[in-house]
């Protein structure tokens, strides 16, 4: 007899993710699992970083680069909400 399998575990959603591995709110364990971000209740998939306690993400601004060749980031405000999918 097998036993069943059980789902890995994820670890609890911090209240700030970056997923820039150089910054200091990257954390590689909760990338392994898929995270999805919501906006003011709309899901946004181009977030790079978010903090919910202070409600705001960071997204692309287009195609515009910075010095660095990184993408230029703005900051938008709202309820923020994250959550496995």
């Amino acid at each position: 007899m097998t036993e069943p399998t059980s789902a890995p575990e994820r670890p609890d959603l911090p209240d700030r993710l970056s997923v820039d591995p150089a910054s200091p709110h990257y954390n590689a364990a909760v990338f392994e699992h898929s995270v999805g971000i919501r906006l003011n209740g709309k899901d946004r998939h181009d977030v790079e970083e978010y903090c919910r306690s202070e409600g705001w993400v960071r997204v692309p601004a287009g195609k515009t680069l910075d010095r660095k060749g990184k993408p230029l980031m703005i900051k938008l405000k709202g309820t923020v909400e994250a959550y496995y999918r």
